[in-house]
């Protein structure tokens, strides 16, 4: 089947769209990536995002919603036509969405019991009415309906695409959210270990965004960082928040480390008169502490490690890596094969395939769910001439 993955992550800067061939039953598929673009928000709908994330009311989600899936329809066409290809040509969307709001921690509720939640917006129904395409969509809900926190879903591609029979790997996302996933050898996926390890993207570019004043979404390629120093003393600091000594599973979001949290490490960066370059390398150095502290959780010490998102693209945050994991090799995902910042994009593209075979795609020991389920929930598309 040729399967297009939609995903906009925690970082809120665009539509990832992967288009891919994918090939195989089971737990034993061979994905090819055909197509990739990267459609970048414009700067009012990335505020407009960011502001209903952390604020916004019932009528502002449900705008966004529809505006969203206008979006992500639109992302699709141009992916598609960029590969040469008409939409009836593509078998099958899977849309990750944007995610609104993640609150997997059980919350009682008089005569219903304790209630898990998540919320991702795009609507489907417009994906599939402006492509023609069936799109699988809402991967997370019915890992929290089994009792399992929804997140994170990417470790099962982890291993579909980055196991080795002999070697353990630590897969590395460095998204808005940066996760690690441990591989051991031979890629039991009952063996599996993931979680959210701390903010990410969503910490360095909302610091690049603030100390510009708006001018900057990111410090591209980590060159400001580059010139800076780290204040260990900020760096431990940061290091002492309760998420980061928190046991897996347990993941993260905006929720937590949102503009709050941002606003409160410039606040302690200018009592301590701390230049933007030693800030965002304080920040740099304290992404990568948190990384290396989710070895305590670990079975076993990676042999090597892995790493895609967006941030392997920042210099300064790949040497930190680096360097707190040497002399274990570190190296992006396109030396196995694979693409660094289209990772996300194909996943969610694999996930919807195993949804219309019929293939459950969670990894509970992962998740906490108390059983593996089919994920997400599917909008048909048009009927196909035969």
């Amino acid at each position: 089947m040729k399967v297009l993955g939609l995903m906009s992550g925690t970082s809120a800067d665009g539509v990832d769209a992967a288009l891919t061939e994918i090939t195989g039953r089971g737990h034993t598929l061979r994905v090819t990536l055909l197509d990739f673009q990267a459609v970048p928000y414009s700067s009012h709908l990335r505020k407009t995002i960011l502001r209903t994330a952390e604020k916004g009311t019932v009528p502002d989600v449900c705008r966004l919603h529809a505006v969203l899936g206008e979006f992500f329809a639109k992302a699709a066409l141009k992916t598609i036509a960029h590969a040469g290809l008409l939409p009836e040509e593509v078998d099958l969307i899977g849309s990750h969405g944007q995610t609104i709001h993640h609150c997997p921690q059980p919350v009682y509720e008089p005569g219903l019991g304790m209630i898990r939640s998540t919320l991702q917006i795009g609507d489907p129904s417009i994906i599939a009415e402006r492509t023609g395409i069936t799109t699988v969509f809402d991967f997370r809900a019915r890992d929290l309906a089994a009792g399992g926190e929804g997140a994170p879903l990417t470790p099962y591609i982890h291993s579909l695409v980055f196991r080795h029979s002999s070697r353990s790997r630590l897969v590395i996302n460095l998204g808005g959210i940066a996760n690690v996933t441990l591989l051991p050898p031979g890629g039991d996926l009952a063996r599996i270990q993931a979680f959210d390890t701390g903010p990410c993207n969503m910490l360095l570019d909302g610091l690049a965004g603030s100390l510009s004043n708006g001018k900057y979404s990111m410090d591209r390629g980590g060159k400001l960082a580059l010139r800076g120093n780290v204040n260990a003393n900020l760096s431990k600091m940061l290091l002492a928040h309760p998420f980061i000594k928190r046991p897996p599973p347990k993941p993260t979001g905006r929720e937590e480390f949102g503009s709050r949290y941002i606003q409160r490490i410039r606040r302690m960066a200018q009592r301590r008169n701390l230049a933007s370059e030693d800030l965002l390398a304080t920040a740099c150095h304290f992404i990568a502490q948190t990384i290396a502290s989710a070895n305590r959780w670990l079975s076993e010490d990676p042999q090597e490690v892995v790493v895609g998102g967006g941030g392997v693209f920042n210099h300064a945050l790949m040497a930190e890596l680096k360097n707190v994991f040497q002399p274990t090799p570190v190296f992006p995902m396109e030396h196995v094969g694979s693409h660094s910042k289209a990772f996300e994009a194909e996943a969610f593209a694999v996930l919807a395939y195993q949804t219309a075979h019929g293939i459950c795609a969670n990894v509970p020991s992962v998740t906490g769910a108390r059983h593996s389920v089919i994920l997400g929930s599917l909008v048909p598309g048009k009927k196909k001439r035969t």
